[in-house]
């Protein structure tokens, strides 16, 4: 009779486990991420966010939002992989919350697309089809973790004077929520709106704040769709990036040091005046940092300077407000 066959997301455990505890891998060191695991081992998604689960459950790795997968601090001295998750919580202790607590979790950490009910259920240390019993699917769950993130932030009772002070305070609040949560920023397109209490929170307070300003209906939502939008189009590149950092290994810096032949292929042809002309001047003055941050307030700026023209200048172009002076939070 032959035996049966290990599972292959305890194998790839065991062996990412095994680097552990030969200090390859030290507390601190980013461990593979689900979707490199899913392209060395040449498994699905579902199996890597298995693997990565259960060195969580053995207390090997910890996940940090915005960083990734790491080894847990003293990861080396705890390696067994033949050991059961003691820890783990008993099916009656579930709850939706903790569901999509869970699940956010992991979307945080490895992206939307590393999250799967299976890997939500091994997170926490339940049966694998447990979490059915409380919320049906995974697009079910995706909904339910977003209106949960929109939910994280709220705005006073109180608004700020003015109506620019108070889109400056909800565009800020949604770059928070993004920088926090960056795969909110990929969940549907403009045409395809989420319909979510939580969400329309936010959109309460900015759809206010045009309010009252002599625009009709259709001018006010248009106002709000392009600041929504505007946000959410530069929070895309949060994830974008994470994916890409994780794809190559490589940082931001990293992966601009190897563009070199491609910069000076460009710059040979001629082509582009100008662009080579802005290079020449990075060069010179020892490069040149995008920041989305900076971005984002160069941009939230110029937008407001637009609306102020729409609007009759009501609510001081120009003159930043109370909420403008301070900094953009920075979460993650």
């Amino acid at each position: 009779m032959p035996l049966p066959t290990e599972p292959p997301f305890r194998r790839i455990a065991a062996e990412i486990g095994g680097r552990i505890s030969r200090g390859e891998l030290a507390p601190g060191d980013r461990v593979p991420s689900t979707r490199q695991i899913a392209r060395e081992y040449g498994v699905a998604l579902a199996t890597a966010t298995k693997a990565l689960t259960a060195l969580r459950l053995e207390g090997l790795v910890e996940a940090r939002p915005r960083v990734g997968t790491v080894v847990a601090g003293e990861a080396g001295t705890r390696a067994n992989m033949s050991a059961t998750p003691a820890a783990a919580a008993p099916a009656r202790d579930l709850t939706r919350e903790r569901i999509i607590r869970a699940a956010i979790e992991i979307a945080d950490a490895e992206g939307l697309a590393a999250l799967s009910m299976r890997g939500v259920a091994a997170r926490l240390g339940v049966a694998a089809m447990s979490p059915y019993r409380y919320i049906t699917s995974k697009d079910d769950l995706v909904l339910l973790m977003a209106d949960t993130a929109f939910g994280e932030e709220t705005y006073p009772d109180e608004p700020p004077e003015g109506w620019r002070a108070r889109l400056e305070l909800g565009a800020r609040t949604f770059w928070a929520l993004f920088r926090r949560h960056p795969w909110l920023a990929q969940l549907s397109p403009l045409t395809r709106p989420l319909l979510l209490p939580n969400l329309i929170v936010h959109a309460e307070w900015l759809l206010s704040a045009l309010d009252g300003h002599g625009l009709d209906p259709v001018a006010m939502f248009d106002l709000h769709v392009v600041f929504y939008s505007y946000i959410e189009g530069l929070a895309v590149n949060l994830e974008r990036e994470a994916q890409a950092a994780s794809a190559t290994g490589m940082s931001d810096d990293q992966w601009m040091d190897g563009q070199g032949s491609s910069l000076q292929a460009i710059a040979l042809s001629g082509r582009y005046p100008v662009f080579n002309k802005v290079l020449a001047a990075f060069e010179a003055q020892g490069g040149y940092d995008l920041h989305l941050d900076a971005l984002f307030e160069l941009g939230l700026r110029s937008l407001l300077d637009g609306f102020a023209a729409r609007l009759g200048d009501e609510g001081g172009c120009g003159a930043e407000s109370e909420v403008g002076a301070r900094a953009t939070p920075r979460v993650g």
